[in-house]
C-alpha cells in the first residue's frame, strides 16, 4: 500500500534538517506520538545523520483483526538515514520502519527540498504487511496511526521553525 505525506515549512531545508536532527525535537516527537515507552537517538558523521526511534504503542485503537495479530502493544522501530546536502540544499533519507515481531514494514524515502517560501518535506513509501489473506486489512489499519504520527511531527516542526 502506497503511503505518502507532504508538508511545507517556512524555513530553508538546512534549518528544518537541523531541527529534525535535534535530540530535543526527537524526544518531543516520540513523547507526542506514543503513550508508551520510547527511545530516540540522533547520530551524525560529517554531513550525514541517522535518526533512530523505537516506540511502544497500545493497540486498543486498532481493529480487532490487527489487535489479534499483534497483541496488546506493538513496538515500532524507525530509522532515517540522511545523506549530505545537494548543491541546492535539498536532502534525501532512506526510511526503514518495522514493527517488532510482526511482518509489517514501511520502506521509502524522505525528501527535503527548497521552495520559494521555505521547504517541502515529502515522505513516499510502501507499507507492507506480509500476512496472507489479511495483509491488506493490516496495512489499512496501520495507515491511520502512521499518518497521525507524520502529521504530529509536521506540527511540531512548524512550531519550531516557523
Amino acid at each position: 500500500m502506497k503511503f505518502t505525506h507532504r508538508a511545507e515549512y517556512p524555513a530553508a531545508p538546512d534549518v528544518v534538517f537541523a531541527q529534525m536532527c535535534d535530540q530535543e525535537f526527537q524526544d518531543a516527537k516520540c513523547d507526542a506520538t506514543t503513550t508508551g515507552t520510547w527511545t530516540a537517538d540522533v547520530s551524525t558523521t560529517g554531513d550525514r545523520a541517522v535518526v533512530s526511534t523505537e516506540r511502544v504503542l497500545p493497540t486498543d485503537g486498532l481493529p480487532d483483526i490487527a489487535r489479534s495479530f499483534v497483541g496488546e502493544s506493538l513496538t515500532i522501530v524507525e530509522v532515517q538515514t540522511w545523506g549530505p546536502p545537494a548543491p541546492d540544499g535539498s536532502r534525501t533519507a532512506d526510511l526503514n520502519l518495522h514493527v517488532k515481531g510482526a511482518p509489517m514494514t514501511l520502506k521509502g524515502t524522505i525528501r527535503l527540498s527548497p521552495t520559494a517560501s521555505g521547504s517541502l518535506h515529502v515522505l513516499d513509501g510502501e507499507l507492507r504487511a506480509g500476512v496472507p489473506l489479511i495483509g491488506g486489512k493490516l496495512e489499512k489499519a496501520a495507515a491511520d496511526p502512521l499518518m497521525f504520527a507524520a502529521r504530529t511531527e509536521t506540527d511540531l516542526l512548524r512550531q519550531r521553525v516557523g
